[in-house]
């Protein structure tokens, strides 16, 4: 059964078995201006080449410059016969985009790599706190599955450490909303990005430290991807620190939706709101 949902303060937010690890759920539309923006909605240039089966010829026009997608100008093109379309990454380069100042220290989002960092993600996954809500407590190999059917996966999602002054203390999921099944459930737009958190130790839950790294992973993904003018997360209505944590962190509030396990409150930051919220 998926996990449901935390606080960003106090152990984590959900997540969701399927092709990157997310079950199905679904819910009402956010509101009627953004079912409107959502008319005119294109497929993402990635999707539509996943659902062909093929790429456009080498020749053809990229959607934006290739290494801002795909990696350094020395590698493989993006549809070279080296590169196949597996290759592609949905998330422009997680692993890139380096640490960042937050005020509660440097902050890096750090991939996971399954061997070096099981012993820990697992601990945290049987932490009470924790367990009630993702539902990956037992044993290591519970913890190793979830982790290995991302990985795996076609790159829509992309489990990481966080990273606060060298030392982990957080594990995140980075993942495209729209590719997602949650995109069937609420007016999702290209591009829009999904993130998952826990913090680990008891210790660093319930003082605020959740809010600060929401927003600075939030900043990431808006600073490194260029095509993402959203990033969405759905904790539980009911759970109001975990609410309050993303409001704090400069998302807002756009509606209720309704999920297998729960009432999820959607919220939004915008690009477009930054500087302001």
């Amino acid at each position: 059964m998926p996990p449901i949902d935390a606080s960003a303060d106090t152990g984590a937010v959900p997540v969701r078995p399927g092709p990157s690890g997310h079950p199905d759920r679904s819910g009402p539309a956010e509101d009627i201006r953004d079912c409107e923006d959502t008319l005119d909605l294109r497929l993402p240039d990635e999707l539509l080449a996943l659902i062909a089966g093929t790429a456009p010829g080498a020749d053809e026009r990229a959607p934006r410059p290739i290494h801002d997608r795909l990696g350094p100008v020395d590698s493989p093109g993006p549809f070279s016969p080296q590169r196949p379309l597996e290759a592609l990454d949905l998330l422009d380069q997680v692993g890139t985009w380096g640490p960042t100042k937050t005020p509660v220290g440097l902050f890096h989002l750090l991939p996971v790599h399954v061997e070096r960092d099981l012993p820990i993600i697992s601990g945290w996954m049987n932490d009470p706190g924790v367990a009630a809500f993702w539902q990956l407590a037992g044993s290591r190999a519970q913890t190793e599955d979830h982790l290995r059917a991302q990985l795996a996966g076609d790159g829509r999602s992309v489990p990481c450490l966080g990273m606060l002054d060298g030392a982990p203390m957080s594990y995140w999921e980075i993942y495209r909303a729209d590719l997602d099944p949650l995109a069937r459930h609420y007016p999702a737009r290209p591009h829009d990005t999904g993130v998952h958190l826990l913090v680990g130790d008891v210790a660093d839950r319930g003082r605020g430290l959740g809010s600060a790294l929401l927003r600075a992973v939030a900043d990431l993904v808006l600073d490194h991807r260029p095509d993402c003018a959203r990033v969405v997360a759905e904790p539980d209505l009911h759970n109001t620190p975990s609410v309050a944590a993303f409001l704090n962190a400069g998302f807002r509030y756009a509606s209720e939706v309704d999920l297998p396990a729960k009432r999820a409150a959607l919220m939004i930051r915008d690009r477009s709101l930054r500087h302001l919220m």
